[in-house]
């Protein structure tokens, strides 16, 4: 399996600190927003990486992670000239997956429980053995914002819509998505939006009608933020704040995730921290290659 993180798009809801700088580039608490899910497809144990950029921030992307070479990875780049929808970055990682089943994640989406990667690593399997989609729900106090998934009274997939203005459920198709080989072709085949986008949810939709889409909550244990907006910009970092003074580790430290897979040695370790000296990063990645946090 490999990945496949969208970072594209205007990032208009963020206006006007977006209009210069890439939402992705911005700190959630004391590190960059795409830290976070690059994070998360490292500790599935993913090491070849596509990242979907606007073309004026490639050179950025490249500047922060190279070619992956330092985390013991793969990392390659591909263009988003426009805003075509979610679905396109499908269409874009064509030639990437090279016909391998994907785990696509959102720039924005952060995600925390003390469970997730098993259940993610859970969504790996099922994708590998049975094929199909693998999506994740989180229940939502404003669904509109959201592309919803309703259930019939056994538990069931019934229907999935994109922001609907009358919705049928609380609950949001988060922005971590696992599908076998045939993603791309779907991505290729449907029709745009009213909003003129490739809609992820019509992935989805073929996939349900296909009967060949699993739907998992995520209940009480778990947080999942869509970093889009400046609210739950703030809510995510005063989260992450906390989490981590409370407990003195790291969230979405990738250095010490590529440390601990076994795809970096020691000396690189401490030289991503030399490079960091004068900050909690840089001392907190000494204390890693130390031994002193496990």
């Amino acid at each position: 399996m490999k990945a496949l993180i969208l970072a594209g798009g205007s990032g208009t809801r963020l206006y006007p600190v977006t209009v210069v700088v890439n939402k992705h580039f911005l700190p959630i608490y004391n590190k960059p927003m795409i830290y976070y899910p690059l994070s998360l497809v490292m500790l599935l144990g993913i090491r070849e990486v596509l990242f979907v950029v606007n073309p004026e921030d490639e050179e950025n992307f490249r500047k922060l992670f190279g070619g992956g070479e330092k985390l013991g990875m793969r990392i390659s780049y591909t263009v988003q000239d426009s805003p075509r929808g979610l679905a396109d970055g499908l269409v874009l990682a064509e030639e990437f997956a090279e016909g391998d089943n994907l785990c696509m994640m959102l720039g924005d989406n952060i995600f925390f429980g003390h469970e997730l990667v098993n259940i993610m690593k859970e969504a790996r399997r099922d994708i590998e053995e049975n094929g199909g989609a693998y999506v994740f729900g989180y229940y939502v106090n404003e669904p509109r914002r959201f592309g919803i998934v309703e259930f019939d009274e056994e538990g069931r997939v019934v229907s999935l819509e994109e922001k609907p203005q009358k919705p049928k459920s609380n609950y949001a198709v988060t922005g971590m998505y696992f599908y076998d080989s045939h993603a791309i072709e779907i991505a290729k085949n449907i029709k745009p939006s009213w909003r003129g986008e490739l809609e992820i949810t019509s992935v989805n939709q073929e996939y349900l009608r296909r009967g060949n889409l699993k739907v998992k909550l995520l209940g009480r244990g778990f947080a999942w933020f869509d970093t889009g907006t400046h609210h739950s910009f703030l809510e995510a970092s005063s989260f992450i704040e906390t989490i981590e003074n409370k407990t003195g580790l790291m969230i979405g430290c990738i250095e010490e995730i590529a440390y601990k897979n076994g795809w970096i040695d020691k000396d690189t370790l401490l030289v991503a921290a030399k490079s960091l000296d004068k900050t909690d990063y840089g001392t907190y990645l000494k204390k890693v290659a130390e031994e002193e946090i496990f």
